[in-house]
């Protein structure tokens, strides 16, 4: 039996809340809906009995959703990990959803399954980005601006056991990942991730994949998928995007 995670699922279209409830209750998901912000923010969140971890799963096309609302339930909802669902994928809006402090920005395109394998994953405290953020970083070459790194692969000095990590950085792949698809202990992989940021010069896995996909580097090619702990019959997510917290 999975692991029960606590939703407060926050969405103005009655059809989209109703499925999305039943979807994630059938799966072991605790939901508890709400139609406005307004009734969200009325509601002071208590501590769950059983220590469930707790996500406020909030539908970006509610009307009323602008920044500040969105601060508002983060503080709100401050035991949850937030998480935005979205029509389509919309850069500038995923980084105001991290800057806000999100654990997950969902497409709706998503499968069902993919759907709760990762929401399993920021229930346990992971952050995940949208694999349409791959192809993105491919069409804006711009973004090596925001890094400010100006050198070429060859220059950062990565040998060939980094710039495999970086690959898989690419794709998004947590650790666990990482360490299963390479057969190397987690606690290795966490050297060699921290040693690619150092040399990279950057602060985080986002923008060490961010300089990776503007300096010509691409991800792995296969179909990754996460790991999850043992006992948890869980459907795979296939290839997680990157991961904005330093390496763990």
């Amino acid at each position: 039996m999975a692991y029960p995670v606590n939703v407060r699922l926050l969405c103005g279209n009655a059809i989209v809340r109703e499925g999305l409830s039943r979807i994630l209750m059938d799966r072991e998901f605790r939901v508890t809906q709400f139609a406005t912000i307004a009734s969200a923010l009325e509601m002071v969140e208590m501590p769950e009995e059983d220590n469930a971890p707790a996500l406020l799963l909030i539908d970006n096309g509610m009307d009323d959703l602008d920044e500040d609302k969105l601060s508002l339930l983060k503080k709100r909802f401050s035991c949850s990990y937030l998480v935005l669902l979205s029509d389509r994928f919309d850069f500038q809006i995923m980084l105001k959803a991290f800057q806000l402090g999100a654990l997950g920005y969902i497409v709706k395109e998503i499968s069902c399954d993919r759907l709760v394998a990762t929401l399993r994953l920021v229930a346990m405290g992971e952050r995940v980005l949208p694999p349409q953020l791959a192809d993105e970083l491919q069409s804006r070459p711009s973004l090596a601006d925001a890094l400010e790194v100006e050198r070429p692969v060859d220059a950062a000095c990565l040998s060939d056991r980094e710039l495999e990590i970086l690959r898989w950085l690419i794709m998004g792949c947590p650790n666990k990942v990482i360490s299963k698809r390479m057969e190397i202990s987690e606690a290795t992989v966490k050297v060699h991730v921290k040693a690619v940021l150092r040399k990279l010069r950057v602060k985080n896995r986002t923008q060490a994949a961010i300089w990776a996909a503007n300096h010509g580097m691409r991800g792995r090619v296969t179909e990754v998928e996460p790991d999850l702990p043992v006992g948890m019959h869980i459907p795979p997510a296939a290839q997680l995007p990157p991961m904005e917290l330093a390496a763990r």
